[in-house]
């Protein structure tokens, strides 16, 4: 699969937190962690499982940080 999104990161799911539509999905990449909101179909689909390989490939058009 080619993707036109360059912020691809590999990492392994550390926790998938259920819902009744949609789960929270936590990789460790690299000692960081990512976590991600799919539906449960995306992760029936994609067969997450904790200790799973995932990519979380990110495309965005602006990244927003903010302080106190």
């Amino acid at each position: 699969m080619r993707l036109s999104a360059r912020n691809q990161l590999s990492g392994t799911v550390t926790s998938i937190k259920e819902g009744a539509v949609e789960a929270q999905v936590s990789l460790d990449v690299g000692g960081q962690k990512i976590t991600a909101v799919v539906t449960m179909d995306a992760v029936a689909d994609l067969g997450l499982a904790v200790g799973k390989t995932a990519v979380a490939v990110i495309k965005a058009d602006h990244v927003i940080l903010a302080v106190e």
